[in-house]
């Protein structure tokens, strides 16, 4: 398949903690996360869990039948960064670095995909509208401290306190589920297979992207392919920037991998 990449950080100067990257029969998106204060918990940072996991996951999708499906290959992905450094920082605290992932392979006369926390992935199908894969839980989870966390000053000890609050329902049941330290979050991703031959192509997106709909309802799902059909993925993150300035929003880093001519593998001599 062919794979047409952007990726924007929040502010010029800033470091980017979104990844993504593609191999021939696959593309992968990692948006990391992490809030103010949770620098010693990981001297590493964000941006070093989302791009070291992001390659790892590229590694394995080259290695193929050693994981032989994506929650698997996702769970492998987490332990090996995991390992990384469990030995010098505190991975398991609540507020440590984690990260949404959305994985697209191709797997036979099939495309596979796989969406863990609030990263989203289109596909864009012939004739019919598109099948939208996403994970509603920490959206709906986030919207419950939004009130509060707009009435408390930003960056304040409350502040802080209430982002800790939120983050320690990740990986929880009855929470929502990200990557960050245990493998088996991988087994609450949402997953699905769609024959290629349905397909026209399809789009991951981190949640700064992915604000064209489910923010701003700038466009819709189906005028969003069209416009990454026609314009690649940079329009659609030009669009996002300038609504964010519009209507006074925070920046986010915002990533799109637009895949299209999604064919068969060659057969292998």
């Amino acid at each position: 398949m062919q794979v047409t990449m952007a990726s924007a950080a929040a502010h010029p100067g800033r470091t980017n903690e979104d990844f993504t990257g593609a191999t021939a029969t696959a593309a992968v998106l990692v948006d990391g996360a992490g809030i103010p204060g949770a620098e010693p918990t990981c001297h590493h940072g964000v941006a070093w869990y989302a791009h070291t996991l992001g390659g790892t996951l590229l590694a394995l999708l080259e290695l193929g039948a050693a994981t032989p499906t994506l929650p698997a290959l996702l769970a492998e992905a987490i332990t090996r960064v995991t390992d990384l450094h469990r030995h010098t920082c505190d991975v398991a605290n609540p507020i440590s670095p984690s990260a949404a992932v959305a994985i697209l392979r191709v797997s036979g006369g099939d495309l596979d995909h796989l969406v863990l926390g609030d990263a989203i992935i289109a596909l864009d199908k012939r004739g019919g509208p598109p099948i939208v894969a996403t994970d509603p839980r920490e959206v709906a989870i986030s919207r419950t401290y939004e009130p509060r966390l707009a009435a408390t000053t930003p960056e304040s000890d409350e502040y802080r306190r209430l982002l800790g609050d939120l983050r320690a329902h990740r990986n929880q049941p009855g929470g929502f589920w990200v990557a960050k330290d245990d493998p088996r979050a991988a087994d609450e991703a949402v997953t699905g297979r769609h024959p290629i031959s349905d397909l026209c192509a399809a789009a991951l997106l981190s949640n700064g992207a992915s604000r064209i709909v489910d923010h701003f309802a700038l466009t819709d799902w189906p005028e969003t392919l069209a416009i990454l059909a026609t314009s690649g993925p940079d329009a659609v993150i030009h669009q996002v920037r300038q609504a964010e300035q519009r209507h006074a929003v925070k920046p986010d880093d915002a990533t799109i991998a637009y895949c299209k001519d999604i064919r068969l593998p060659m057969p292998t001599r």
